[in-house]
């Protein structure tokens, strides 16, 4: 039984690290999205108006 306390301790582990990551990841993409929003603001505002549209048209 030891075993499989440990095995499910360590699953546990590398849960919370799996999901430290992604926060890191995600915000790091935000960083960059931002970043080349301000680098690049007119292909930002297009993306923009691109996405709205997209919205606008989308059925539920």
């Amino acid at each position: 039984m030891p075993d499989r306390e440990q095995e499910q301790q360590a699953l546990q582990e590398t849960e919370s690290e799996r999901r430290a990551r992604r926060a890191k990841f995600l915000r790091e993409l935000n960083e960059a999205k931002e970043l080349r929003d301000r680098v690049q603001p007119r292909r930002a505002r297009a993306a923009r108006m691109r996405q709205q549209m997209r919205m606008r048209t989308f059925r539920w």
